[in-house]
């Protein structure tokens, strides 16, 4: 995809960090103060094999009261979430939101997805900048259906991607210090309930031959080493670190052999377990 490089003048200048961060944050504390007023910030849940603490600001919370179900389908690229999120995408009473991808493909006729896998140094804060604002939406968006799932989340976004870039040097210090500062400050001032994090469990090489067979162009760069790193963090973070409500899916499987695990998980996944 061509990317187009606008020449509107002052376009280059740049506010400064302080005034643009000022701006947004008058811009969400009016919708912050609405949606927390409606959905407690922290409580306790019942995970898989016993009870865990759901942590307050800043962690992930659940609590049910007059909204959908929250389910996000977590994993590696390439391991298998838009074939899960298509099999529940058939039943009824069930909204799926996709990753956003083309929205970050397509930013008024910019590509930042692709400028980041091609300059990560240059690129990185733009992308992850949007994907933030793009996936705040998804989960802040009203529902009618009972149960929401999503492919990925906020959370992912930051624990994850932001993380690798941080840790493998592509992104300076001083923009993974701002990034972290808009975490922070949205997932301590607005409730984003998940009632399960849904881990398809996918080893780097089987992720890395699914990429070359769907050829999408932004992915042609990707080595599996960059795979590697992804898994290892969403190791760390769902299996070692996150209080959320988890259930892990080994996804290595074939087409047929992950829809018979779809179909066995299927009441576990639609009906998580909620606090007594």
């Amino acid at each position: 995809m061509a990317v187009q490089q606008s020449t509107r003048k002052g376009y280059g200048k740049r506010m400064s960090a302080g005034s643009v961060s000022a701006s947004l944050i008058r811009c969400l504390i009016p919708a912050a103060r609405r949606i927390t007023a409606r959905t407690p910030v922290g409580t306790k849940s019942r995970a898989r094999g016993g009870t865990r603490q759901m942590a307050t600001a800043g962690k992930l919370v659940s609590g049910r009261e007059g909204r959908p179900t929250v389910v996000c389908v977590e994993g590696n690229i390439a391991s298998g979430k838009t074939t899960c999120l298509e099999y529940f995408s058939r039943i009824s009473d069930i909204e799926v939101l996709p990753e956003p991808i083309s929205n970050w493909r397509n930013v008024r006729g910019h590509n930042p997805l692709a400028l980041m896998y091609q300059d990560p140094e240059r690129w990185a804060i733009t992308l992850q900048t949007y994907v933030q604002l793009t996936m705040l939406k998804q989960h802040l968006s009203a529902s009618l259906a009972p149960v929401r799932m999503m492919e990925r989340s906020i959370f992912s976004a930051k624990h994850i991607f932001v993380e690798n870039l941080f840790r493998s040097g592509k992104m300076p210090e001083v923009d993974h210090a701002v990034l972290s500062e808009w975490f922070d400050w949205i997932t301590a001032n607005i409730s984003l309930p998940v009632d399960l994090i849904v881990y398809l469990q996918t080893s780097p090489e089987t992720c890395h031959e699914r990429l070359k067979r769907r050829c999408r162009e932004e992915e042609k760069v990707i080595p599996l080493e960059y795979l590697q790193s992804i898994h290892q963090l969403y190791e760390d973070w769902l299996l070692r670190q996150t209080l959320a409500p988890l259930l892990v899916i080994p996804a290595d499987h074939d087409l047929q052999g992950m829809l018979r695990q779809y179909e066995e998980h299927r009441e576990q996944i639609l009906t998580p377990r909620h606090p007594s």
